[in-house]
């Protein structure tokens, strides 16, 4: 009987501490555990004090524009080179005329004479005419591409000139971008003047002559 007692209290102080452990740890045995703590306030952007949210600025661009054709029509030694080429121009446009007046003369020659040309003799004619035309266009395009290689050579180094000095002014004022006013025509309908930065272009350009 004694044993049996001592049996029924171990058994009571184990279920003792087995209940005792199970409220430590937040709840009765079998229940659910607790939800997590919610994230710090500094971890979230809000907190109980209504913290501001952080805004990133966005940098503002500068811009400028000038006017490259005035620029290149008043750089020193454009003159001579816009001189030389439509020298050379000159010349190609009267080789071309007479070309021209060699076919048209060919073409009416041929109109008064076909009547009495046979049919063979007529072929042959219009032949030779198609190859006078092919021949005055195909020296039409070489001097418009030797045109094209000259001016490109009289003018180019007018042009990295003037480059090179916007690319200073730009470096110098940092500027995001700097528009040609007359690319296309001229697309810039209105602008403040201030952005204008022709005269220091042009100021730069005298100083390095």
């Amino acid at each position: 009987m004694q044993r049996l007692v001592l049996v029924s209290l171990a058994a009571v102080v184990l279920l003792a501490s087995v209940s005792t452990a199970a409220l430590a740890q937040g709840g009765r045995p079998g229940a659910a555990p607790p939800p997590p703590p919610p994230p710090p306030a500094s971890a979230t952007g809000a907190g109980t004090g209504g913290g501001a949210a952080q805004t990133s600025t966005v940098p503002t661009a500068r811009i400028a524009y000038v006017n490259l054709q005035e620029v290149l029509r008043r750089t020193p030694g454009y003159v001579a080179a816009e001189s030389t080429y439509r020298k050379l121009v000159t010349g190609y446009q009267g080789e071309l005329q007479r070309l021209q007046q060699q076919l048209d003369s060919a073409v009416q020659a041929f109109d008064q004479q076909s009547i009495a040309l046979s049919p063979a003799a007529r072929q042959a004619k219009q032949k030779d005419l198609q190859g006078m035309q092919q021949r005055m266009v195909q020296r039409q395009q070489a001097l418009q591409d030797t045109a094209q290689a000259k001016e490109d050579e009289l003018m180019e180094p007018l042009r990295n000139r003037i480059n090179s000095i916007i690319q200073g002014i730009r470096a110098e004022s940092n500027y995001s971008l700097i528009i040609d006013a007359d690319a296309g025509g001229g697309f810039l309908l209105a602008a403040d003047p201030a952005l204008n930065i022709t005269p220091r272009v042009l100021a730069r350009l005298t100083q390095a002559q």
